[in-house]
């Protein structure tokens, strides 16, 4: 772009406006000059002074009703159809005064100059102002880089709109699957059929398109992005227009897919009498409140507007966190509830019964434990005290305190458990039913569920930072498999089920189909723009996936029951497992063993202890090589 035009778009606002005024000023008084030549056939026309009070009226009101206008407030190189509509208008206004005023002054002004000038000023007063932004759209902006939108609907004409003004991207096209929106033009945009999708790659080259569809269900939602899956393109997706006019977002605040669309499967709404039913204007509190099950928890209490929520963790930072977090969500949600943030392990059962005295809890969630399992395997002592010692000791607290309430985050790793993380989740389940059998104020439940996707320690995130990097994306085996939920909705669907149960139940929560990880990076890959090699072939694609083999105590297949005896809840997402209990006694003997094992840190000893209790533990004695 030459060096004056540059000059121009880069001087302060201050001068650009002083600028405008000195040209519009020069260009009034040239259309008027002008005019009158042309009408009377000469260049040379004697002005007198009933001329000049015409000609300086005239003048006048152009500028000022270009300033009410606010045409000196709009950015020249952002002008669009409103602005024209302006520059019409204030011509006109021009001209009319014009002519009245050659009518109240006497003026020699003939009656066809008023339109001649009209004229000759939409020319010189417009032309500049529309070249000016064709020179720096077509010079300037076009070093943005190339996108497609999906979607014109509101949100793809939105979208279009804000990227045409801003400096992100460039939208070259847009594509629906209405045929009969095909042909038509928004803001310059041709609008075009999905089936002309390889055309218009070939000749725009666009680095991603943007998907402006929030108007359809879920189900043609997923089946849209399987459809998109497989163009050789990067799918980022854009907030709905009501978030927009909401202010929750901005047009151009591109993002990657929802995790639901990657999960492909519907989240079901949940019963809003379930949720409330031991939350809403009670004392509730939640341990291991800073991860990602607990936090998640604790935005869905808030929400249902206890009286008081008690955030327990042990990690100070996650416990600052989400304290902030749920204050800010409080504010805006202009909720009551009191928010306790307090510092603590699950292991200290005194410490526990005093919080839960002081703040008569009715409802305890449990989610504080360790969960990953290569870690727990490497760390077999602390694993088994968190998650079953300290899942006893905030048992007991919540009888010595009539807490109403207990709900145990449970996991598919219990199933016939071939880790220490499962073993220790099954045990706790047992201690809690148990206790639940020597009868007490508090009703047991447990919440059993599979892998959530976007929690800490996901393989969503982990593999969308690999593809990222260039990869590769590790998957342990070709076949594994597990079941996926998004974390609101495990975490709405634990709280019903804490409403739904008797005494010592162990529900289990409906997953849906199982979910292959290898199928699931596959797709991610695709949707992030690349495609996928194979192993030690990197000329086949961008990325390789590279098979790491199974992690020590980790299954090709997760279970959510250990028998076949199940039966149905209220909610068609909930069932409940029928399955073997221990007396108080017996689970009394195995956890002074296991207690005193511990002690010593006598790991080999656990193991076996694990392996004797019916617990279904068989840990895994190799990994199993990928074929």
């Amino acid at each position: 772009m030459f060096t004056p035009f540059r000059l121009l778009l880069n001087a302060n606002r201050k001068n650009k406006r002083l600028i405008s005024i000195g040209y519009d000023i020069i260009a009034v008084l040239f259309s008027l000059y002008l005019a009158i030549a042309l009408r009377l056939g000469t260049a040379s026309f004697h002005v007198g002074l009933d001329e000049v009070f015409s000609l300086l009226v005239t003048l006048f009101v152009t500028i000022y009703s270009f300033i009410k206008l606010g045409m000196y407030r709009a950015v020249l190189r952002y002008m669009m159809l409103p602005a024209v509509g302006h520059i019409f208008l204030g011509v006109f206004l021009s001209a009319l005064t014009l002519a009245l005023s050659g009518f109240f002054f006497h003026s020699f002004i003939p009656r066809s100059v008023p339109f001649i000038y009209a004229g000759l000023a939409i020319l010189t007063l417009g032309g500049p102002r529309i070249l000016v932004r064709s020179i720096y759209y077509h010079y300037y902006k076009r070093q943005k880089p190339n996108v497609l939108i999906y979607g014109a609907g509101a949100t793809g004409r939105d979208l279009a709109y804000a990227l045409i003004q801003g400096d992100e991207y460039h939208p070259v096209a847009m594509l629906d699957d209405d045929r009969s929106k095909s042909g038509q033009v928004m803001f310059g945009i041709r609008v075009y059929h999905p089936s002309e999708f390889s055309h218009l790659q070939s000749l725009y080259q666009p680095v991603k398109l943007l998907l402006a569809i929030n108007n359809i269900n879920k189900g043609k939602r997923l089946r849209l992005v399987e459809k998109l899956s497989s163009w050789p393109i990067e799918i980022q997706s854009v907030p709905s227009v009501e978030d927009i006019a909401a202010g929750r977002a901005i047009a151009t605040e591109v993002k990657d897919l929802d995790i639901a669309d990657l999960l492909g499967r519907e989240p079901v709404e949940p019963d809003p009498q379930l949720l409330s039913k031991n939350i809403t204007g009670k004392s509730v509190m939640v341990t291991g409140a800073g991860g990602s099950i607990g936090s998640e928890l604790c935005r869905q209490i808030l929400t249902q507007k206890p009286k008081i929520l008690v955030l327990f963790e042990l990690n100070e930072y996650n416990l600052y966190q989400i304290n902030q977090e749920l204050s800010s969500i409080r504010t805006a949600l202009q909720i009551d509830t009191e928010i306790i943030a307090a510092l603590g392990s699950v292991q200290r059962q005194n410490r526990l019964e005093k919080l839960l005295s002081a703040y008569s809890v009715n409802a305890l969630y449990h989610a504080a434990a360790y969960k990953h399992v290569p870690l727990v395997e490497d760390n077999i002592v602390e694993g088994v005290r968190n998650n079953i010692f300290g899942t006893l000791a905030c048992a007991q607290a919540a009888i010595n305190t009539n807490v109403n309430n207990f709900t145990l985050i449970s996991t598919d790793k219990a199933v016939r458990p071939t880790n220490i993380m499962g073993a220790s989740k099954r045990l706790a389940e047992l201690v809690l039913q148990a206790l639940a059998e020597e009868g007490s104020e508090t009703k047991f439940t447990m919440v059993r569920f599979g892998n959530v996707l976007g929690s800490s320690g996901s393989v969503v995130p982990l593999f969308k930072k690999q593809i990222r990097s260039g990869g590769p994306v590790t998957v342990t085996h070709p076949d594994i498999i597990r079941y996926f939920m998004l974390i609101p909705e495990a975490a709405q669907l634990v709280i019903q089920a804490g409403a739904l149960g008797n005494n010592g139940q162990v529900f289990v929560l409906d997953m849906g189909e199982p979910v292959k990880i290898l199928d699931l990076a596959q797709r991610m890959i695709h949707l992030m723009g690349m495609s996928e090699s194979k192993e030690n072939k990197l000329e086949e694609g961008d990325i390789e996936i590279k098979f790491t083999g199974l992690r020590p105590g980790e299954k090709l297949y997760e279970e959510l029951l250990i028998g076949k005896d199940v039966a149905g809840t209220g909610h068609k997402k909930i069932m409940t497992a029928q399955e073997d209990k221990l007396s108080w006694e017996d689970m009394n003997n195995i956890l002074m063993e296991l207690d005193q094992y511990c002690h010593n840190f006598d790991v080999k000893c656990i193991k076996e202890l694990l392996k004797r209790a019916p617990l279904g533990y068989q840990p895994s004695k190799a990994q199993v090589e990928p074929k």
